[in-house]
């Protein structure tokens, strides 16, 4: 895919995802609080806390937010009660577009949701209308010269790793969900730096998008990402390089 980039990755190299660090924490905190709400506070006997946890950590979360924050999903803290759900639609050019949500306010949040896909040149579709275009994924990013193109694929594949992915700038890595501690383990043991590190929906093939298409695209992606009830967004777009500004 040289020249090109997928949703995943433009996420990465625009820094949209981590565009405002406190965004950022409080997406996690959310993740974890529910993780805890639903599977218990140990961390060991709770594989999406475990994964929640570990993502924090990679965005460098203090410890005590942390904390706090299984604190508030096992009910040793006050906090607020969390609803997970999902939505999936079109967006300019027909884009498959997934996006997960924790929130408090379902009502609000469809109406918000509905609004930022019509106004983007989008539309909220009924629930598995794409969602077969999706498989659910462990997905890495790690820098280029974090080590060698054979080395780290063979970490990645021992470790029970699926695919490893260059674009010059970075490694992209996928997995099974049931893989995904193992090759993060695998890949801390080995100290070699993970700039994204989560359980995601991967698109199983992409649509490449030019010029203004891509453009709205983009706008849509980037104004679902920002809404305060979102945690992940997916989409099948492709686009060159140079359209990523």
């Amino acid at each position: 895919m040289s020249g090109h980039s997928k949703w995943s990755t433009i996420k990465h190299k625009k820094g949209a995802a981590d565009a405002k660090r406190g965004r950022t924490f409080t997406r996690l905190i959310k993740e974890i609080t529910i993780a805890a709400r639903m599977g218990g506070g140990d961390p060991d006997g709770n594989p999406r806390l475990r994964a929640a946890i570990a993502g924090a950590k990679t965005a460098n979360m203090p410890a005590d937010n942390i904390k706090r924050a299984v604190q508030r999903g096992t009910g040793e803290l006050p906090g607020v009660s969390y609803e997970e759900t999902s939505y999936e639609g079109y967006g300019p050019g027909g884009i498959a577009v997934m996006v997960q949500v924790l929130t408090d306010n379902r009502n609000r949040t469809t109406a918000e949701i509905r609004h930022i896909f019509s106004k983007h040149g989008g539309n909220l579709g009924e629930n598995n209308c794409v969602s077969w275009m999706f498989d659910k994924k462990g997905y890495f990013v790690v820098p280029s010269g974090s080590a060698a193109d054979e080395k780290l694929l063979e970490i990645v594949l021992e470790a029970g790793g699926d695919d490893l992915t260059h674009d010059g700038e970075s490694y992209e890595i996928f997995s099974s969900p049931e893989a995904f501690e193992s090759v993060r383990g695998a890949l801390e043991a080995c100290k070699i730096p993970i700039s994204t590190s989560e359980v995601t929906m991967v698109p199983r093939t992409t649509v490449h998008m030019e010029g203004k298409k891509a453009q709205q695209c983009l706008s849509l992606l980037e104004a679902l990402e920002e809404q305060e009830d979102v945690q992940k967004v997916s989409a099948n777009l492709d686009i060159d390089e140079s359209e990523i500004s």
